[in-house]
Formats: structure tokens, C-alpha cells, sequence
């Protein structure tokens, strides 16, 4: 929390590896988003990764990482990337 006792906000890209299409990989994300407040979006790529913008708390940015690297019990995450991403001040999570 900063001094005026709000809690800063960031967004991320995630690019998560592994066996990630095809087992409900997304809608685990969706429910982990909408668990922990955190906005954005999950969406299959062509190469077989799983595409994930979040935005939201600090801390919930950090619990939400901890779950994409463990996944739901059909998936094996093999990797997490995570690029820093512009906050774009959106409400709800999404799959795409």
C-alpha cells in the first residue's frame, strides 16, 4: 500500500508453456482471476502456449503467477514468461 493507503496496480503478460491447450487451462485462470480481483484475459496461441494479460493488486499479481505455474490437475506448465504490460484500467476477466 502507498501512503494514501490505495494499492498500486500493474499488468503483466504471461506466455505459459507446456501441455496448457486442450485441458482447461484457461477456464482455471479464469476462475483463479476472478478469485483474486485481477482483470484481463487468457487466450490460446498457435504455437501451443497459452497467452494471459492480468492486471490487478501487487500482491494478487503474485498469487495469480504462483497458480498459472501450477495449472489445473490435466495440465503440465513446463514455463511461465512474464513481460511487463501497460495497465489498461479493464474490468472482468475474459477468454478469448
Amino acid at each position: 500500500m502507498n501512503e494514501l493507503g490505495s494499492t498500486s496496480v500493474a499488468a503483466y503478460r504471461y506466455l505459459v508453456a507446456g501441455r496448457v491447450q486442450g485441458v482447461g487451462y484457461r477456464y482455471f485462470v479464469l476462475r483463479e482471476a476472478e478469485a483474486l480481483g485481477i482483470a484481463g484475459f487468457a487466450r490460446n496461441l498457435s504455437d501451443g502456449r497459452v497467452e494471459v494479460l492480468a492486471e490487478g493488486a501487487d500482491e494478487a499479481l503474485g498469487r495469480f503467477e504462483s497458480r498459472l505455474r501450477e495449472g489445473p490437475a490435466f495440465a503440465s506448465v513446463t514455463g511461465v514468461e512474464r513481460i511487463e504490460a501497460p495497465t489498461r484500467g479493464g474490468a472482468g476477466f475474459h477468454i478469448r
